[in-house]
């Protein structure tokens, strides 16, 4: 699976995406996640040491018992020595962050999930962080473009999939659960939703379509997906979901 999951701040990405990919596990017999660490001042990368320990810390977060696995990689130290950074620093860094995570090495496993990622800098770099701007050095919104062609190459059977959630929800989120050194303003919500739209329809990815994870639950969110991405399943994971049919029925050898 090659799934790029967008959506403003608060729409929910990052609990669809763990449960996304606890449907994928159950139904290909596959280890599935997302790479979703991409926000500026939120760059780390989960810490921890094998999948069992992964597993522990998503489960207990998607169980309202602990703290956003996404959120844990860099102390408040290190969150804060990156903050301090000057914007062409932090352009620099991400830039280089997402050409990483856009090398063959990534690609040649079968799935390679994202969240955010380029969609999240078109919309977000020139608005908050002081670069990538229009007309600016790495204008982002260019960016977005050069790297779809570069993910297209490596995997043409990649899927966009835009969470859509209505301001009144995403304010109401935000006032009842803040995250810590959010991005999103209250006073942006307007544009930043119609500025992820806009980036949907711009996006050179042809398999695409949006999810509500505003007026659905995160169950109903997961079923509106599946349904949505079932003509997008490649033959070789169709394989993998027969294989695991029968491996649950006690017909697998």
């Amino acid at each position: 699976m090659h799934i790029t999951l967008i959506g403003c701040e608060y729409s929910g990405t990052t609990s669809l995406a763990y449960a996304i990919s606890q449907w994928a596990k159950s139904v290909t017999g596959d280890t599935v996640g997302f790479h979703d660490h991409w926000k500026i001042p939120h760059l780390n990368h989960p810490p921890f040491e094998n999948p069992e320990e992964s597993d522990q810390a998503w489960s207990d977060w998607a169980a309202g018992n602990g703290e956003d696995p996404t959120r844990l990689g860099f102390t408040e130290e290190e969150q804060n020595l990156f903050l301090a950074l000057k914007p062409n620093q932090q352009e620099m860094f991400e830039r280089y962050h997402m050409e990483y995570h856009l090398s063959p090495g990534f690609y040649s496993y079968d799935h390679h999930n994202i969240v955010g990622m380029h969609i999240d800098e078109a919309v977000y770099a020139g608005l908050y962080y002081g670069y990538g701007g229009d007309g600016e050095y790495a204008d982002r919104k260019k960016m977005a473009r050069s790297t779809e062609e570069h993910m297209l190459q490596q995997a043409p059977d990649t899927v966009l999939a835009l969470c859509k959630a209505p301001a009144n929800v995403i304010r109401k989120r935000m006032k009842d659960n803040p995250h810590q050194n959010g991005v999103l303003q209250e006073k942006d919500i307007d544009l930043v939703i119609g500025r992820f739209e806009e980036e949907y329809e711009l996006s050179l990815i042809k398999n695409k379509f949006t999810v509500d994870t505003g007026t659905k639950n995160i169950d109903g969110s997961l079923v509106e997906f599946v349904e949505k991405f079932e003509p997008f399943i490649t033959e070789v994971d169709r394989n993998k979901i027969l294989v695991q049919k029968a491996k649950q029925r006690g017909e697998w050898v």
